[in-house]
């Protein structure tokens, strides 16, 4: 099957065409974090995606008109031959091309390779879950705090820190640090701070050291933003939160998910159609083998009948019914719903959070 007729088969599915990949090169990783929702260094072998594997893979995805490309893991960084994917990635021009890492593994033999790398689409993402080893060590592992930020900063002493995107993991124990490791990041010359919620999944499931954040949590951040003129000046300037987002009304949802267009690659060959909605029921297998291009044609019945699921969410779910967001949210994030509550047809595990930010009120909103 040729790459049009691969794209073909998903527009008569109704779907997007793939926009940004996620593609993991490897199952190792150097921490053992609590939070982790794909077990990252459990396996009792380690996988590494062979180069001509990855090479095979991503070319077919630039081919088809894909603009961007994440590496992930794992910690991509422990893969042997992580910056010659990098390179080969640049070489075939992609728009976007995005290194998800948790900086520790960092040495200074790698900078100047990934300066020759350097260009307005390269993000170097770094998880940093708080301001001090207490927030981030209890979530990471003692001493990650230390050296994550030695990482960070070789970074920006390289002259990348605008490259650098902090991603933060929002749990119970450091919401309230958001405010801090936006004036860090600033301070230091980061280019951007996001976040996202921990999902239920994996080993942030069996674990009693963290936990999602509290509504209260987020209304107290709400009122932070609205009183604190410094943080809010910050967030403007290099800040994404979701939560602050659905209130200020610039994360409304016209559609259900865009399945497809974010899809994810593990490093066994198992395609999901998202990020987040990992339901092995629809995804493609021996991705490796049987190339990106047959399984995109091959996913495309799944995924449609996914979307589907996705469309008839807000309106047959109970929690939708009386909620002032549900034009807004569309009925939330079906693989957040498969995460925290293995089934799809139930409100995710922001639901309270957002009905209660909505509630709020927002002018642009309604």
């Amino acid at each position: 099957m040729t790459s049009s007729e691969s794209i073909h088969q998903l527009a008569l599915a109704g779907l997007r065409p793939p926009r940004v990949l996620t593609l993991a090169i490897t199952d190792a990783c150097n921490l053992m974090c609590c939070h982790c929702w794909v077990r990252s260094g459990e396996a009792p072998s380690v996988t590494h995606v062979p180069v001509h594997a990855v090479r095979h893979v991503i070319e077919e995805f630039r081919a088809i008109g894909g603009d961007g490309i994440r590496i992930t893991g794992g910690e991509p960084l422990c893969h042997p031959h992580w910056l010659d994917i990098m390179r080969l990635c640049r070489s075939l021009e992609f728009k976007t091309i995005t290194l998800q890492t948790n900086a520790i593994l960092l040495s200074d033999e790698h900078l100047a390779p990934l300066h020759e790398l350097d260009f307005p689409g390269l993000l170097i993402q770094i998880s940093l879950d708080g301001v001090t080893p207490l927030t981030h060590d209890l979530v990471r592992g003692e001493g990650a705090f230390r050296a994550a930020l030695h990482g960070v900063m070789k970074l920006v002493q390289e002259g990348l820190g605008r490259r650098i995107a902090i991603f933060f993991t929002e749990m119970h124990h450091n919401l309230h640090e958001i405010p801090e490791l936006l004036d860090f990041a600033d301070r230091v010359g980061i280019g951007s701070v996001s976040t996202g919620a921990m999902v239920l999944c994996g080993r942030a499931a069996e674990t009693s050291l963290i936990s999602p954040p509290e509504v209260e949590q987020y209304l107290e951040l709400l009122d932070r933003y609205d009183s604190d003129a410094h943080f809010r000046n910050l967030y403007d300037k290099i800040g994404t939160v979701a939560a602050l987002e659905w209130w200020r009304g610039d994360a409304v949802r016209h559609d259900s998910c865009t399945f497809v267009e974010n899809p994810y690659l593990t490093q066994v060959g198992r395609l999901y159609p998202c990020l987040l909605c990992h339901t092995d029921e629809f995804s493609v297998t021996a991705v490796f083998e049987k190339g990106l291009v047959a399984a995109l044609a091959e996913g495309a019945p799944l995924w449609s009948s996914l979307l589907d699921i996705s469309r008839s969410r807000a309106d047959s779910m109970p929690e939708c019914q009386d909620c002032p967001g549900k034009v807004l949210c569309a009925g939330g994030c079906m693989g957040r719903a498969w995460g925290s509550f293995g089934t799809l047809l139930c409100a995710d595990d922001r639901c309270e959070s957002r009905r209660a930010i909505y509630q709020r009120g927002c002018s642009s909103c309604f």
